[in-house]
């Protein structure tokens, strides 16, 4: 698969781009790259799509990274309200 960022990006924004693709864009940038603290932008997301990709994200880093940490830059409280019952215990969300 093509490397969509290069190995040494420790922030990451992502845009209205479909879900499943920003989805699949990160995890790959997970998987390849040494990320175990990182920064990542989704506040050109909807709420639900920033749910849904902090969510999935997160789990994927988690497995890689059990000690590691995920910033989220969010436009919105309701993000980190919406995904605080999952428990992403290497989540911090900041919101813009």
């Amino acid at each position: 698969m093509l490397q969509v960022f290069s190995e040494n990006l420790s922030t990451v924004v992502l845009d209205s781009t479909p879900t499943d693709k920003n989805i699949e864009k990160l995890n790959e940038h997970i998987k390849l790259c040494n990320c175990q603290n990182m920064t990542v932008d989704i506040s050109g997301m909807n709420i639900i799509d920033a749910c849904m990709v902090s969510s999935v994200c997160s789990a994927t880093h988690y497995l890689k990274y059990e000690k590691g940490k995920i910033k989220w830059i969010v436009n919105s409280p309701k993000v980190e309200e919406f995904t605080k019952s999952m428990n992403l215990g290497n989540s911090d969300f900041i919101v813009k």
